[in-house]
C-alpha cells in the first residue's frame, strides 16, 4: 500500500511547476485524477496555493524525480524514510488545569506531604504544578494561607495520574536506598 504525500494538492502544484513529469505520474503520486492535474497546470485549480516541495519534506528524492522524468511509464515512489520517534523524545504536555482547580494545588501539596513524606519538595512541586518554595512553605507551615488548607487527594482531583504518583514514589524509594547505601559505606 502506498501512501499519499503530505498536502497532495500543494505537492502536485510544485511538481507541475518544477518538473517535467507527466500529468499521469503526478496524479498517481498525489492520489488525484489526471484531469485535476491538468486543471492545476492550466491555472484553473490551486490559485493562491503555494507549492509544497516534496524533496525538502523527505517524501521524494531528486533521483526519484529524474528517473521518472526520463521514463514516462515509471511511477514516482514515495520515500519511506519516516522519522522514528523514541519514547524518550515524546514529551507529555502538561494538561490545562482550570482556574477552579488551581486553588486546590496547595491542598494537594499538603496531602502529599502528609501521605507521602518520602517525596522531595521538588517532586511534589513537579507533580502538583506549584513552586518548590511554596511546597517548602507548606512543609514549614509558613505558607501564607496555611490555616485554610485542607489536604485533598490530587489523583482524585485529576491534577495528575496514579501512574505519575507511583513513578515518583519509586524514584523516591531508589533515592532513599542510594542514600542509605552511601551512609553505610
Amino acid at each position: 500500500m502506498t501512501n499519499a504525500p503530505l498536502m497532495p494538492v500543494a505537492t502536485a502544484i510544485w511538481l507541475v511547476e518544477n518538473t517535467s513529469l507527466t500529468f499521469k505520474q503526478i496524479a498517481n503520486f498525489c492520489k488525484m485524477h489526471e484531469v485535476e492535474i491538468q486543471s492545476i497546470a492550466d491555472g484553473e485549480v490551486g490559485k493562491g496555493i503555494v507549492g509544497y516541495n516534496p524533496i525538502i519534506s523527505g517524501q521524494l528524492t531528486r533521483e526519484e524525480i529524474e528517473l521518472s522524468s526520463k521514463d514516462e511509464k515509471r511511477p514516482l515512489n514515495i520515500s519511506q524514510n519516516e522519522i522514528q520517534i523514541s519514547a524518550n523524545q515524546i514529551k507529555e504536555k502538561k494538561k490545562y488545569v482550570p482556574l477552579s482547580k488551581r486553588q486546590d494545588k496547595p491542598d494537594s501539596a499538603l496531602w502529599l506531604l502528609k501521605n507521602h513524606s518520602k517525596l522531595k519538595d521538588s517532586q511534589i512541586a513537579k507533580l502538583v504544578g506549584i513552586t518548590s518554595s511554596s511546597v517548602k512553605a507548606i512543609r514549614n507551615k509558613s505558607y501564607w494561607n496555611y490555616n485554610n488548607l485542607n489536604p485533598k487527594d490530587p489523583v482524585a482531583m485529576g491534577l495528575f495520574s496514579q501512574k505519575e504518583l507511583l513513578e515518583s514514589l519509586e524514584k523516591a524509594d531508589r533515592r532513599i536506598k542510594r542514600e542509605q547505601k552511601q551512609k553505610s559505606n
